[in-house]
């Protein structure tokens, strides 16, 4: 699939470009964050609001301009929002306050879903384990509790476009831990 084409896709809803998109260019975003913050944790946050933003919006991306500069670009006043809203409370440095919901995935579990639910449970919760916490519990939250999006959200007190992300991150953090054995 090429960038355009999955662009394209994405701006349709397509999961599967969705999931293209953030493959691609997570590095690239996590990195620069990366650079910036200092903070592995704080870079993958602001990572993560990142790709929730740009999906919610993908529909305002111009194909004049690279999409790379385009999420550099939003992960950049993302930042900058966190350290305005650090001086003012803490308490809401990580967090979103407008209600938008973005049609990434749906609710019904996708294939991917349904393998990693097929997995032999305790060879899968050992691969799970090698994962961030915070990546741990969106997944025992998601496949274990079968909790939906919107439970999660409200469960990690986050928006559901966060726990989404988190959750695609995740799946392929896992998915490469699997194939690694």
């Amino acid at each position: 699939m090429e960038i355009k084409d999955a662009i394209k896709k994405a701006k349709n809803n397509d999961q599967k470009a969705f999931k293209y998109l953030l493959n691609t260019y997570w590095d690239q975003v996590y990195g620069f964050q990366l650079k910036r913050v200092e903070n592995e944790n704080d870079a993958e946050d602001i990572t993560i609001q990142t790709f929730s933003r740009a999906f919610d919006r993908i529909e305002t991306f111009d194909e004049k301009y690279t999409f790379s500069t385009w999420l550099i670009t939003i992960s950049k006043n993302i930042h900058i929002d966190i350290i305005r809203k650090e001086k003012h409370s803490i308490k809401h440095a990580l967090s979103r306050t407008d209600d938008e919901v973005f049609h990434v995935l749906d609710e019904t579990p996708s294939v991917e879903d349904k393998l990693i639910t097929e997995q032999n449970l305790a060879k899968l919760l050992r691969d799970i384990k090698k994962l961030k916490p915070h990546y741990q519990e969106v997944i025992n939250l998601r496949y274990f509790q079968e909790y939906s999006y919107k439970e999660i959200s409200e469960e990690l007190n986050e928006p559901i476009n966060n726990v989404k992300v988190k959750l695609l991150r995740a799946k392929k953090l896992l998915a490469e831990i699997i194939q690694k054995k």
